[in-house]
C-alpha cells in the first residue's frame, strides 16, 4: 500500500470515528452502537 493511500485510509477511519464519537448516547443506542464498538465500526467502514 502506497503512502499517500495509507494516509487517505488512516484519515477516512478519523473522520469515521470522529463522526461516531460526536453522537450521542441516546443517537449510538438508537443505532444499535455501543461507544466501546466505534474503533471496530470505523475500522470496518474504511474495509468496505
Amino acid at each position: 500500500m502506497s503512502l499517500a493511500r495509507s494516509f487517505s485510509t488512516w484519515r477516512q477511519y478519523r473522520n469515521t470515528a470522529a463522526e461516531l464519537n460526536r453522537l450521542s448516547q441516546r443517537e449510538l443506542a438508537d443505532l444499535g452502537i455501543a461507544r466501546s464498538d466505534i474503533p471496530a465500526i470505523a475500522r470496518q467502514a474504511v474495509r468496505s
